[in-house]
């Protein structure tokens, strides 16, 4: 259904492996969840003042870009437009942006993408676009299972004859927007389609997918403009990623069989966008753990933050983009550019490789040795990644017997490492073996 994308794309994004997800927008305001226009059944004119008030006046998108850069990241994708049909450059075909606010209007900001793009750029970010193909904003967008005003009669009655067809027009020319102003973009993010959602009762919720968005059209539209871009699954026909959200596949995906390129998009506290009271915080060595573990099934992780209504990283966030990036200073070369490994991982561990190195990743430390089977005469050097130092390595006799201090045989292709007591001073030791 789709023209393979680009090898050099995909190789890029391959090599990446780690990327910041920015979801921005109005919701910033009430810090309540992105989808709080939904959750609490709001109106148009319910949601108005944020409108009124979106004044983010401490926005410096190269703070930002730099964070992501220090934190180990390589490429950043942002919400151009969330469910909520708010835009954050100032299009053509709509009033509802950033530059009709009055903050809009009184400093002049008329385009927050396009500074975003700028700076990415400038800190040698690759650039992504999300835009939703939703948009509870929109005259025309239908009311259905997903709409904020899904149990409210008399809207839904009002709303009868919208047609989805003139919103599908207005989707495609905000997209054209975007990828016609901004030069070169790697990554188009799509979000999301529905079609066979339903009402809580079973019933038919009026959902959206391919013919609503007029998917193939719009693919070809985005290929048109922006030959090198990669394109995310979430048309409802396949693209050229696939995008788990909020988990950890369990062993490198695939599409009919075969191997597909994929990024896991995960939060730092479970909501995307900015969530003022919400202390469900992962912590840096978990995040840096589910980064290991997507690299070792050959995928890439996107890692969100929300900025505040006023255009700043929480602090909680810089804070573990920091931790971050002291991992990935010492430990960048078992990620970046690294694949999934020839050979198994023990238990609680995970291997990447890039060409002869192998890296094993310590997910819990273990007592004194370490054991991996088919590795035998196989490992000329190993050493702790963070700091260089030696790590001895042993083989022992299939039939030596156990005694005492002396352990028993293992398989004769086990390798064993001899290790400290105390774990190395890093969220996740990694050992580099030369092969």
């Amino acid at each position: 259904m789709t023209d393979a994308p680009p090898a050099a794309s995909v190789q890029k994004f391959r090599d990446w492996r780690f990327g910041l997800f920015v979801h921005w927008g109005l919701y910033s305001l009430p810090a309540r969840h992105e989808w709080v226009k939904n959750y609490e059944r709001l109106t148009d004119e319910d949601y108005q003042p944020y409108f009124d008030h979106f004044e983010p006046d401490l926005y410096d998108p190269r703070a930002w870009a730099r964070a992501a850069r220090d934190a180990g990241m390589r490429y950043a994708v942002l919400t151009t437009k969330h469910h909520e049909g708010f835009c954050l450059w100032d299009s053509a075909v709509s009033d509802y942006t950033v530059a009709k606010t009055p903050w809009g209007r009184e400093s002049g900001t008329t385009d927050l993408v396009g500074q975003f793009v700028e700076a990415c750029r400038a800190e040698g970010l690759g650039v992504g676009f999300y835009h939703s193909l939703i948009d509870w904003h929109h005259p025309e967008f239908p009311i259905d299972a997903v709409h904020p005003q899904r149990d409210d009669a008399e809207a839904k009655a009002k709303a009868a004859g919208r047609d989805i067809q003139v919103y599908a027009e207005y989707l495609h020319a905000q997209t054209r927007e975007l990828l016609t102003n901004y030069g070169p973009i790697d990554i188009m993010w799509f979000d999301f389609s529905y079609p066979d959602f339903k009402y809580a009762d079973g019933s038919p919720g009026n959902g959206k997918g391919r013919d609503d968005w007029r998917s193939e059209e719009l693919m070809a539209m985005v290929r048109e403009l922006q030959p090198d871009i990669l394109i995310n699954d979430r048309l409802d026909i396949p693209g050229d990623f696939v995008t788990p959200e909020q988990y950890q596949p369990d062993a490198p995906m695939q599409r009919d069989g075969v191997p597909v390129l994929w990024e896991a998009c995960q939060t730092l506290n479970g909501s995307w966008g900015y969530d003022r009271d919400n202390l469900d915080w992962k912590s840096p060595e978990l995040l840096v753990k589910m980064l290991i573990d997507s690299v070792s099934k050959d995928g890439n992780l996107l890692l969100n933050v929300g900025p505040t209504g006023r255009g700043e990283f929480d602090p909680r966030a810089l804070a573990t983009l920091a931790s971050i990036g002291e991992w990935m200073r010492l430990h960048e070369r078992s990620i970046r550019g690294a694949r999934p490994a020839e050979y198994a991982a023990p238990p609680d561990c995970r291997f990447t490789q890039k060409g002869n190195r192998l890296y094993l990743h310590l997910f819990s430390w273990p007592m004194g040795h370490i054991h991996l089977p088919g590795l035998a005469g196989k490992v000329k050097y190993a050493q702790l990644l963070n700091d260089a130092s030696e790590i001895k390595r042993t083989v022992r006799k299939p039939d030596q017997q156990a005694q005492n201090t002396t352990p028993g045989g293992a398989a004769a292709d086990t390798l064993t490492l001899k290790l400290p007591i105390q774990k190395p001073n890093t969220l996740v030791p990694v050992i580099e073996l030369f092969l």
